[in-house]
């Protein structure tokens, strides 16, 4: 018999996020999220998602343990946007055990249809880099920080199994940068879009230089994927709270913005790989476990670019290749990296599926959407 808890108390909010580390010790492809990120998501004063939208939080207990826990979501901007009804899940982690999936996601459809939804989706989080779907390809290789999900591949029998069905796919790509090399063709179009004048790129010395673009980051940010499924337009406080966390970690100098008229339209936001020192800090972020990610970004030969944008406007005029350009130069501007990851395109963004293909660079991971009506 499952029984399914209200995550309601402090020690309940423990056990919901000791969970994961329990059910994934030991297992080398894991990367232990921030426990301070996961405790965010479950305070409703502190995430910016709790301005326009509400969530709760739910644990399975089976003859006494923790076996299971999941996230119930209803995201109204993003209904709002798109004139639909869905509700969402994450943070959905079981034990191999139907019965407990079952149960859990029984309870967050029983949730979804008492605010009148009519769709669940997911899994789908709090925010633009909360990581999307489950992974069904590529459990051989690490998850790439907390930019993903990581699961064991049973996951996407027991979602199955309840009757969810593929709603879109974000793939992940893998590229030697020395060998990540502009086409003929996309290096022209970058010649000629640099000699019209219409584009400029910008580059960064520093973090305080960066902060100071922030704003304005924050803005093309927010305009960049109007086109992609996952998009809603997000408020000043999510756009702060994504920007923060962008300036964190990014390496201001392989960021680069293009510019129009002093306007930022297009952007790559290249990350350090710190998975090592994550793994090794175990969810904890005190001042030594941020000396040794400190460390990991100056000896870590992987570099990760999730967030590749382009305003929609800007993308018939050179734009789009001005942008592969500085990615490639980005790429190529130091000697520290010798893997990267581009994190989870979504299929839907066909230009940029179709500009990475051109590109060369190789799919090696797979994180599924799911949906089913309710």
């Amino acid at each position: 018999m499952v029984s399914i808890i209200p995550v309601d108390s402090k020690e309940l909010s423990k056990r919901f996020v000791e969970f994961h580390y329990q059910l994934y010790q030991g297992c080398p492809q894991w990367v232990p999220p921030f426990k301070d990120d996961i405790y965010t998501m479950l305070n409703r004063k502190k995430h910016p998602f709790y301005d326009h939208s509400e969530a709760d939080f739910f644990l399975a207990v089976k003859d006494g343990k923790d076996v299971g826990r999941v996230a119930a979501l209803c995201n109204r901007s993003f209904n709002a946007y798109h004139n639909t009804k869905d509700a969402e899940f994450y943070l959905f982690d079981s034990i191999d055990d139907q019965e407990v999936a079952n149960a859990l996601l029984d309870t967050v459809v029983a949730w979804a249809r008492s605010r009148g939804m009519n769709r669940l989706v997911g899994p789908k989080g709090f925010g633009p880099l909360d990581g999307y779907g489950i992974q069904i390809e590529g459990f051989e290789h690490r998850q790439m920080m907390n930019m993903m999900n990581y699961n064991y591949p049973y996951y996407q029998k027991l979602v199955e199994n309840y009757g969810f069905v593929k709603e879109v796919d974000f793939v992940s790509s893998y590229v030697v940068p020395e060998n990540f090399l502009l086409p003929e063709k996309i290096a022209r179009a970058s010649q000629i879009a640099r000699k019209r004048g219409r584009f400029v790129t910008k580059t960064f010395k520093n973090k305080a230089e960066l902060r100071k673009w922030a704003p304005k980051l924050g803005e093309a940010y927010n305009k960049a994927f109007v086109n992609n499924w996952e998009y809603y337009p997000l408020s000043k406080r999510e756009v702060d709270y994504v920007v923060a966390n962008v300036i964190t970690v990014v390496i201001p100098q392989l960021f680069k913005v293009i510019l129009k008229d002093d306007e930022i339209v297009g952007f790559t936001l290249p990350f350090p790989d710190l998975s090592a020192a994550m793994q090794k800090n175990k969810g904890v972020l005190g001042p030594f476990q941020i000396l040794r990610l400190l460390m990991e970004m100056k000896r870590t030969e992987w570099v990760d670019f999730n967030g590749i944008g382009i305003l929609p406007e800007d993308q018939g005029f050179g734009g789009n290749a001005l942008l592969y350009d500085e990615l490639v130069a980005s790429m190529h501007q130091t000697t520290q990296f010798k893997h990267a990851e581009l994190t989870q395109v979504a299929e839907t963004a066909v230009q940029m599926r179709k500009d990475l293909a051109n590109l060369g660079v190789r799919p090696y991971k797979n994180h599924r959407v799911y949906s089913k009506h309710i």
